[in-house]
C-alpha cells in the first residue's frame, strides 16, 4: 500500500511483489563509467538511438541523475507548452538538456556522471521502498510505490548503457542479476498493457522469459483490472515465451511486436498473446 504523502493509502498490490533495486545502482554506475572510459574518440559519435550520438546519450543520463537530485531545472523550471502531452514534454526537455551539453568533452561528461551518479546511488541506498514515488505511466501507476519508481529508474540507466554498448560494437551485458531485475521491472507493465483486453474474471495469461535472468509472470483478470497479485491456478488461456534479448528489446521498442512474436512461442488465445506482445516499459 502506498499513496501521496497527504492522501490515503492506495492499493497497488496488482503490480506484484516489491522489487529492491537499491543495491544495484552502484555496480551499474561503475559499469557505465568503465564503458565510457574505454571508448575511442570516434566511438563517441556513434548512434545508439535515432538522432542522438553516444555523447548525447551520456549527457542525457547525466540529466537523469541531475533530475533525481533536483538540480536539472535550476532556476528556470520548464513548463508545459499549450496542449503538450507528458511524453512530448519529456522528449522536448530531454533534447534541450542534451543541446546544452554539446560542447562538453567526454572527460567532462564522465567526471560529471561519476559525481552525480554517486550522489544518486547514495540517496537511493536509504530510500523508503514503501513510500509514494513518482508516477510510472507505462505501468498505469500514479503515484507509484517507491520501489517501482526506483526500479524503473534503474531500468533507464541499464537500457541506455546497453544502447551505448550496441552502438560501439558490444553485445548486451549478460550479467544476470541486473538483467533479471530489469526484466522483472518491465513485466510490471503487463496489467496496464492488458487494460483494454476483456476476459472473464479468473482468466490468466503468462509471459515466460528463458534463461538464468528470466522467469514467468502470470496476469489474472479480476473484477476491476488485470493483476499480477494472484497465483497461477492452472494452464493459462494464453502464453508468450521468448528469450531475454527479445524480451527487453520488445519492452523498450528496440524491436516491434510483430518481430517479437516471430521470435516467440505462443499458445492459446491469439487475441491475448497479441495483446501481451504490445507491452511497452518506457515513455515513448
Amino acid at each position: 500500500m502506498s499513496g501521496r504523502p497527504d492522501g490515503p493509502p492506495v492499493d497497488r498490490s496488482w503490480l506484484g511483489g516489491p522489487i529492491d533495486a537499491r543495491p544495484l545502482f552502484g555496480p551499474e554506475l561503475a559499469a557505465l563509467l568503465d564503458l565510457l572510459r574505454s571508448l575511442r574518440p570516434r566511438e563517441w559519435h556513434g548512434t545508439p538511438v535515432p538522432g542522438w550520438t553516444v555523447h548525447d546519450l551520456a549527457a542525457h543520463i547525466l540529466g537523469d541523475y541531475q533530475g533525481r537530485l533536483g538540480r536539472r531545472t535550476g532556476e528556470n523550471r520548464p513548463t508545459f507548452a499549450p496542449g503538450e502531452t507528458l511524453e512530448a514534454f519529456i522528449h522536448r526537455t530531454n533534447q534541450e538538456w542534451v543541446d546544452l551539453h554539446t560542447g562538453h568533452s567526454p572527460a567532462e561528461l564522465i567526471d560529471a556522471l561519476e559525481q552525480a551518479g554517486t550522489e544518486v546511488r547514495d540517496r537511493f541506498a536509504v530510500a523508503d521502498l514503501d513510500a509514494a514515488g513518482l508516477g510510472v505511466s507505462w505501468a498505469g501507476a500514479d503515484p507509484a510505490p517507491n520501489w517501482l519508481d526506483l526500479a524503473r529508474e534503474f531500468t533507464e540507466y541499464w537500457t541506455h548503457r546497453q544502447q551505448i554498448r550496441h552502438a560501439t560494437g558490444h553485445a548486451t551485458d549478460p550479467e544476470p542479476r541486473a538483467l533479471a531485475l530489469v526484466l522483472d521491472t518491465f513485466m510490471r507493465a503487463l496489467p496496464h498493457t492488458l487494460r483494454d483486453s476483456t476476459a472473464p474474471v479468473g482468466t490468466q495469461v503468462q509471459v515466460t522469459v528463458d534463461g538464468q535472468a528470466g522467469g514467468t509472470w502470470t496476469v489474472t483478470a479480476t473484477p476491476d483490472r488485470w493483476s499480477l497479485a494472484e497465483s497461477p491456478l492452472g494452464p493459462p488461456a494464453a502464453s508468450l515465451g521468448m528469450d531475454a534479448e527479445t524480451a527487453w528489446r520488445l519492452c523498450t521498442r528496440g524491436i516491434d511486436p510483430g518481430t517479437a512474436l516471430g521470435r516467440s512461442r505462443t499458445r492459446g488465445d491469439r487475441r491475448l498473446t497479441e495483446a501481451l506482445s504490445r507491452i511497452v516499459s518506457i515513455v515513448r
